[in-house]
Parts: structure tokens; sequence; C-alpha cells
């Protein structure tokens, strides 16, 4: 491509006449800075982002990297990792160093430590200072860098008579705990949306129009509305609903803050909960809602329900964004796949894998999405499965959020978790809460009363198990049960022990097959209650039902665990409360030692609150001191997330932050985990949807909506155990990092993965 020696390029590409277009750098240093000033204008950071957009490419006004691009084929040199005389990110970042310190000396210099942060991760992502930042700055590199480009910058780029002082800046304050690093984060969110929106409109205009198509959350509402108008409070249940739903939408006013949903399992508290979102979203003009879920295996359900309600509109409203969401071009719209990147939609539905480890993520895909947070309403469903051991920097940074960022969290559970402000004798012990709560229901108490549908039995001792053959026994004497217990292990053994016919649930089986399975308990039940199926149903499971799978079994049996595991179970019996007689639940202590961890204390925090007799064991005073007791008992910063985002100036380093460290430790779901596609072909085992995925990887290589979609057929096992087998060509690698099963007799079509060292039997194969 030919183009004038005097015109600076920050890309090129060739026009669809095949001439060379160019997007000049100055031009892309203001678009940007606009941009990024805009984004960040909801939380007051708009100065910050406009001079960090300004001097973010300041390294691509250096020869070298001008030559670059000019020999580039298109252009476009995002992701590529180019020699050091090519480098552009740390010019900025040095410059600010230098003009802020020289015109505001030490308040200077503070505000140029920010913007280094920002500027030179705006690639490579948010870095450590120590072992980070700090020496690549030093560097000879980087300094080369800077020495190349200012010269040849446009002077009106490099000028600023802005004096940016942090004393005031960050929200919260820079000494409470996670309020600089949010404040950080937020910022480069702002302006690495804005790089990368700009790059996209020169690039690819297309995807720029395809972006934004959703309509207004005043016109969701209404299709919300006439959607709801056609439930009848035609059962004691569907009134109780209704009457739940009323009491959400009557609160919607209330001012912006902190609210608790606290409504039993069975009470249509995801209905009711996006109608009060929605209310509250347009009353105070919040931007978009946030429906954040626990588990993968159930975000898909509730995302339908949604997608029904706005169903009127004729288009998708719903974003859902998951590690399992279904990316093919039929299955969604550009508009809402390009809103996964950045969440610029009116609802997204996202996991709380992807919501939290983005609050705590340096890379810039993850942290792109950050800005859309402010002006939001989020609601946490199931919000007892926060994680204990990172319960303390997720508080803190829900608390920033609520206080300075003008959102609306929403806590929205059966079991409400006790997280308001507790101190104890070991301030190590102390949790950091949240606390000024507002519940939206009336009177919990009377609500839990009128839709107790099921009694609780407890063992007779808490500390003598049934062993497995005992338990088959007993539950053989049921023709419809639902039996829950802790272990990938357990269950398999539990089942192997019952009845032919008996039905299996565990996260050993991929997400296609488990919801098959599901289905099909939902179609048996549905059939049992109408006299069309009276066939015994007996189904042996994990916990995976326990969160939003709306089965409803006259009778469970649950493994000691946590109270709120066991209330959890509970809401799987008389859902709908259409039995003569109360559901019954049988709470067992299972055989061998529960799995240390969480598991472990929520049991041991679980006897010592049901202790004697206790007359109801899901009374709402006994979830409350379950769970004071379970916090209690763990380690609520256990990888110290709190410590390595703390900044703590000395004399040579001003505001030095672990960024980098503290994302590779905040991990919901431990990084040792490998994925295991296996070779599911559906309940009649005809299904060869996988097998034209592989074939798909194999001859197209890795897409974004392919490898999405491969994520249904996987199994995740730790990687120890997947080289085992992959060492004894029972998984065969498809590309690094993911692994295929090879040996048709390791996936079970009943049990799913086979991971222990034994093979199958080929009668396994017989179904």
């Amino acid at each position: 491509m030919k183009f004038p020696d005097d015109i600076f390029l920050a890309h090129a590409a060739e026009s669809t006449e095949g001439a060379p277009r160019a997007h000049e750098l100055a031009e892309h240093l203001r678009h940007v800075a606009a941009g990024a000033a805009a984004n960040a204008a909801h939380f007051g950071g708009e100065d910050w982002t406009h001079l960090a957009g300004l001097w973010h490419d300041l390294g691509k006004y250096r020869p070298g990297f001008q030559r670059y691009i000019r020999e580039c084929v298109d252009g476009h040199i995002e992701g590529r990792t180019p020699s050091p005389d090519k480098t552009h990110s740390a010019a900025g970042a040095l410059h600010a160093i230098k003009t802020l310190s020289a015109a505001h000396g030490p308040r200077g210099t503070l505000a140029a430590t920010v913007l280094a942060y920002l500027i030179a991760g705006h690639h490579a992502g948010l870095a450590d200072w120590h072992g980070g930042l700090k020496g690549r700055l030093a560097s000879e590199n980087a300094q080369r860098e800077y020495a190349d480009a200012w010269p040849a910058a446009d002077p009106a780029i490099l000028e600023t008579t802005l004096a940016l002082d942090i004393k005031d800046a960050v929200p919260g304050g820079i000494l409470t705990p996670g309020a600089f690093a949010l404040w950080i984060r937020m910022l480069f969110s702002a302006l690495v949306d804005a790089d990368f929106l700009d790059t996209e409109a020169f690039m690819d205009e297309g995807r720029t129009k395809a972006r934004g198509n959703f309509p207004p959350l005043s016109e969701m509402r209404g299709a919300y509305n006439a959607h709801m108008a056609c439930f009848a409070a035609d059962t004691p249940v569907r009134q109780i609903r209704a009457d739940i739903l009323h009491q959400c939408r009557n609160k919607a006013a209330a001012a912006p803050g902190l609210y608790t949903l606290t409504v039993p399992t069975g009470g249509g508290k995801t209905l009711a909960s996006l109608g009060f979102a929605l209310d509250h979203a347009v009353t105070h003009g919040k931007r978009r809602i946030i429906y954040a879920i626990p588990y993968t295996s159930i975000i898909e359900q509730t995302a339908d329900v949604f997608r029904e309600v706005f169903a009127s509109l004729g288009q998708d409203c719903v974003v859902e964004h998951h590690s399992q969401a279904e990316s093919d071009p039929s299955a969604e719209t550009s508009a809402s796949r390009l809103a996964c990147e950045n969440w610029d939609a009116p609802l997204v539905v996202t996991t709380n894998v992807q919501l939290f480890e983005s609050l705590f993520a340096a890379r810039t895909s993850r942290c792109r999405k950050l800005h859309q947070l402010v002006g939001s309403v989020l609601i946490l469903d199931e919000a007892q499965q926060l994680p204990p051991e990172f319960l303390q920097p997720i508080l803190d940074v829900l608390r920033l959020l609520i206080r300075h960022y003008n959102v609306t969290v929403v806590l929205c559970t059966a079991t409400q978790p006790a997280l308001t402000t507790t101190d104890y004798f070991d301030p190590a012990m102390n949790l950091r809460g949240l606390d000024d709560a507002t519940e939206l229901m009336d009177d919990p108490e009377a609500l839990y009363a009128a839709l107790k549908r099921v009694d609780v039995h407890l063992p007779a001792d808490f500390t003598t198990p049934i062993e497995w053959p005992a338990l088959a026994k007993e539950l053989t004497r049921h023709d419809s049960v639902l039996a829950i217990v802790n272990t990938r292990g357990g269950a398999r053994e539990l089942h192997r022990l019952m009845p032919k016919g008996s039905l299996h649930l565990s996260a050993l089986m991929c997400g296609a097959h488990r919801k098959d399975v599901i289905d099909h308990i939902k179609a048996r039940l549905d059939a049992r209650r109408k006299g069309h199926n009276t066939a015994p149903l007996r189904v042996v499971s994990t916990q995976l039902v326990e969160a939003g799978v709306d089965l409803d079994f006259p009778v469970v049996y649950r493994a000691l665990a946590g109270l709120d595991s066991i209330a959890q179970a509970a809401g799987r019996c008389n859902r709908e409360g259409i039995l003569p007689e109360p559901g019954k639940v049988f709470v067992f202590v299972p055989p061998g030692k529960i799995p240390a961890g969480s598991l472990s204390q929520g049991a041991q925090a679980c006897r010592s609150v049901l202790h004697g007799n206790v007359e109801n064991p899901l009374d709402r005073t006994l979830i409350e001191a379950y769970f004071r007791q379970f916090y209690a008992s763990a380690d609520l910063d256990k990888h110290r997330i709190v410590d390595l985002l703390k900044p703590a100036p000395t004399r040579d380093d001003l505001l030095p932050v672990d960024f980098r460290t503290a994302a590779d430790r905040f991990q919901l779901i431990p990084n040792n985990q490998a994925p295991v596609v296996v070779l599911y072909r559906g309940p009649d085992g005809q299904d060869e949807k996988v097998d034209m995925l592989l074939s798909t990887l194999k001859n197209n290589g890795a897409e974004r909506w392919l490898m999405r979609a491969l994520q249904r057929y996987t199994v995740n096992l730790p990687q120890q155990q997947a080289e085992r087998l992959l060492a004894q060509g029972d998984l065969s690698l498809a590309m690094p990092g993911l692994y295929v099963q090879a040996n048709d007799l390791l996936y079970d079509p009943q049990l799913g993965l086979h991971a222990d060292d034994q093979p199958l039997s080929a009668s396994g194969l017989v179904f």
C-alpha cells in the first residue's frame, strides 16, 4: 500500500475497490479520547480517560512502527507481537509521567501512574507494578520507544492543561478496600472499549452498524406487562406468586441501593425480580439489567423464560453471555453476538463466573465490559452460592458499585445469606458486609409459612451414616423420588444399587446429556401428574439440580450438607403445592467422609445449628444462624485478593498494585481443569451433532461459535487425570488444551464420562 510520507497511520486497510484506506493516527487518538471520556462520564472519570485516549497509541508515531504498518498486508496489527522497534504502548505512559510530573509535581506523578497503568496495558492487560510495569517502563526498549515517538507527534496531542488530582478522584477513597483497583479497571474498561470500537468502525463498518439494535427498557417493560397479564392466579400457589410480584413492583420506585428478595423456592422470584428490575430501571433511568446466575446448568432455562416474555417484540432482547451459549449465527443475532463483547445491551443474562472474574480481571477482553455496569440493575440469583473463599473481595466490590457507581443490587434467593457486617473476637474473622439492605417482601415469615409445602425429617443421629445399599433399599420403596448426594462417586455408587430404569445426573455428564435427562424427568413428572405414565421414577443426582432446576417430586432425600443445600433440595419437593399432604424431605448422613472444604464446613455448621429437636429446620432464623457460623469457619479471602489490590505507597513506588496476580488468583472455577469433548449422541444414540462439530473444528480450526457450541459436549477433568487418559490412548488432543474422547467405552450413556482407571464394559453401550 502506498501512503503519503507525511501521514501517520493508526491502521490501514484496503477498500472494496482495492485502494488503500488510511486511519490517520491523530484522528484515531481524538476519537478514542472522546469515546473513552463518554464511557467514563457515567462515573466521573472522563478527564482521566480523555488523556489516556489521546496518549494511548503515542508510540505509533515512531518511524519503525510507521514502516511496519505500511508493510502489513492488511495493516491491522492488533494482537500481534511486533519486534521491539515497533511496540507502541509504553510511549504514552512515559509521556504522562514526564509531562504531569513536571507540570504538577508529586500529585502529577500520582496521576501519571494511573495513566501509565491504563495506557501501557491497553493491549496486554493491566500489569502488576512490581515485576511488571515498573520494570517495563524503566527498560531501554520503552525509553527508546518514547524517544522515537514524541518528536514526530502532533504537538496538540502532546499538550495538556489538565491538573488531574487523585485525592478526590477515586470513588470511595483510595484507601477503601478494593476502591482504587475497581476505579482503575473502570477507567481501563472505558478506554479499551473506545479503542476497540473506533478501530472496528474503520476496519469493519458492518460490525459497527450491527451493534446496539435493541429496544429500550421502557418498550421491554410494556412487553413484560402484556406477558404477565396472561397469568391466572387460579391456585393458592399462583395467588401467592402474584402477590410476590405485586410487592416487588410496588417497591421499584424506591431509591437505588441494595435490596434483598427472600422468597421460598417455587415462589416465582425469577419473573418477580425481572419485574422489579424493569420498573426500577425505567423509573431511575438505569441503563441496563444484568442477571447473574451461579450455574450454566440453569442459565439457559432463565434466558429462555426471558425470551418468551419479550417474544412479542419480534426480536431477541436477551444477551446470553456464558461459556455454553451456542454462538451459531443461526441461533443468535449479530447484535447479541457483538454485545457479548462489551455488554452494550438492555438485558444481559450471565454467570457469576463471567461477572465476578471480569470485575477482578486484568485482560482487556474481560475488562472491556465493566463500565457498562455503571448505572445498572444487578440481580444476583441464588445469592447464597457466592463462593466463601472469595466472599470478602466480592462484597467489597459490590459495596463500591452500590455506593459509588449507581448500581442497584438485588440479592435474590430462598435462603438469604447473612452478608451484613460482623465483628468477631478474632479480627481476622471479621466480615465487611453489605449493610442497609431493603427487603422487597413485606413479611417474609408469613410468606414462608404460606408456602410451606414440605416436612423435613432429620436423622436421629447426625454421626451415624446410612450405607448405600440400605439407602437404595429405602429409596426403592417410593415410586417417585429424588435423591441428592454430595459427590459424583456417591451418585454413581447409589445409582448402581438402584432398580433398572433409575436415572442419574452429575457433572461427569456433558451439558447436552444433562439437559436431555432433565427434560425427560420433567416430562415423566408431568405424565405422572396426569396419570398417563405411572411407571416408577427414581433419580439419583449431585447438587446440580438444587439451583433453579424446576423439578417437582413428592419425596426428596438429601445427603447431609449445608442448611442452604437442604433448603434448596426441599424446593424440588411438592414445588407446585398440589399434593394433598406436605411433601417429604429426608436428610441422611452419607457413608464415608464428606469432602473437605466448603462441603465439610457447611455440613458441620448444619449439624451445629440443627442439634437437638428442631420443629422446622428451614426456619429463616436458623438459616441466618447457619450462615453466620458457616462464614465464621471459612477463610473469606483465601487467596489474599484484598491485599494484592491494596495500593501501599512508598517513597519510590507511589501506587503499586498487583493487578495481574490478583486476576490469576481470582478463579471461581480452578484453572487446573481440562476440557474434554465427549462423544454424546443423544438419548437415542443417533445424534451426530458432536461429530459434525469436531469435523468442522478439524477442517476450519477454532471459531468462536464453534468452540462455544462444543461446550455443550464438554466435561471438565483435573488436568492430571486428563493427561493420564491421554497417555493411555483414551483421549486425543483436538488442539492445544482441548481433549477429545478417543475410546468409545469412555462415556457411559447413563452415567457420563468414566474418568477412573477402570474401563467400561461393552454392555455399558447397550441402552
